[in-house]
């Protein structure tokens, strides 16, 4: 008996794994993130939840239908950008600008450049920077976590009527505030270091009794879940951990230099979205480099940009912007860092010997 040995060109498939199959883990993985920001903020959370998800999808399935492709909805990508985009929106933030979000997500961060695959930029940031610069005010309009009529009443600026400029919501605020809690100032803890010289301490950031954008605050939890896609091979490992790493190194430098205005390296990476940033959006595979050296600086310049923001920026938070700037420079990166063809250099000196 003769044995036959069959020849293929690459790519040879050796784990079914799919797109499809990567990003619902992804969803999965979200999942519990989201499900915490509801038991915090209640329904006006799980409103805004389910709209920017649900407008992402619809607005998928439109850019599918104008430029005559099949429907993409079952790669789960859509439903990660909605997802992805309310987690990093206030939890009181109105509902049709979630919409606006969630639309201009998907055509300017996605369908512009011809879907899945093909986008330059994560498009969760890219709808959030659209509505940040749009609705300054309703982007910077917090709620106290755990108030105790959260899922009995809707905060009253979720149902703004559209166009109409949301409500001052101070006054609902300070009686929806949690007994256990001493006041509510209604700024971010970054907010409150930045312009007050307060320090949030680690027990109120692991406790999620802070001020924050939906899935900002479920720090344990969301590092869990991102552990969760690293150990499946669904995310790079190095990419976060270069972030969180040269952030607290860069934050740490700081402290050594002047400890009584920059703040220590934990409150750095806990507050404001750095995890988050860093586990679900920086680590796109889309938006992020694929070589081994790529990586470590794609992501150390992130982290680095975002304290850079923080400490010397007019904005309190940097992640978003740092992470766009990673994206857009993702390309450069990955080609100044590829790695050498096996027996390049040895051809130069050949050729330089003959010269």
């Amino acid at each position: 008996m003769t044995a036959r040995i069959e020849l293929r060109t690459s790519p040879h498939v050796v784990k079914g794994t799919s797109v499809e199959h990567i990003m619902f883990n992804v969803v999965l993985a979200l999942l519990p993130i989201a499900a915490f920001s509801v038991w915090q903020y209640g329904l006006s959370a799980l409103a805004l939840i389910v709209t920017t998800t649900l407008t992402c999808l619809a607005s998928e399935r439109l850019f599918n239908r104008l430029s005559g492709q099949q429907s993409t909805l079952s790669d789960w990508s859509a439903t990660i950008t909605g997802l992805l985009l309310a987690l990093t929106l206030p939890p009181a933030f109105p509902l049709w600008m979630g919409a606006i979000a969630g639309f201009m997500a998907i055509a300017l961060g996605k369908a512009l450049f011809g879907g899945i695959g093909f986008n330059v930029m994560n498009p969760a940031l890219v709808g959030r920077a659209f509505v940040q610069a749009a609705f300054p005010v309703a982007i910077t309009t917090w709620v106290p976590a755990f108030a105790p009529r959260r899922f009995t009443e809707f905060v009253p600026t979720t149902f703004t009527a559209p166009l109409m400029t949301p409500p001052d919501i101070s006054a609902w605020a300070l009686n929806a505030k949690p007994a256990a809690l001493d006041g509510f100032t209604g700024a971010t803890p970054l907010a409150r270091w930045k312009f007050d010289n307060v320090l949030a301490t680690p027990h109120d950031f692991l406790s999620g009794a802070v001020t924050a954008s939906a899935g900002e605050t479920s720090a344990i939890l969301i590092l869990v879940c991102g552990a969760y896609l690293a150990i499946r091979k669904f995310m790079d490992w190095r990419i976060p951990v270069a972030i969180l790493g040269s952030a607290a190194l860069t934050a740490l430098l700081f402290q050594l230099i002047d400890p009584a205005r920059y703040p220590d390296p934990l409150f750095v990476l806990l507050s404001g979205g750095m995890i988050l940033g860093a586990m679900f959006m920086a680590s796109d595979m889309a938006t992020s480099p694929v070589t081994p050296k790529g990586v470590w600086i794609y992501g150390a310049l992130i982290g680095v940009v975002t304290v850079m923001i923080r400490y010397f920026g007019g904005l309190t938070e940097g992640v978003m912007y740092a992470i766009l700037l990673g994206n857009a420079l993702a390309p450069l990166i990955d080609q100044v860092t590829q790695p050498k063809v096996f027996g390049e250099v040895k051809r130069a000196r050949v050729k330089e010997k003959q010269t």
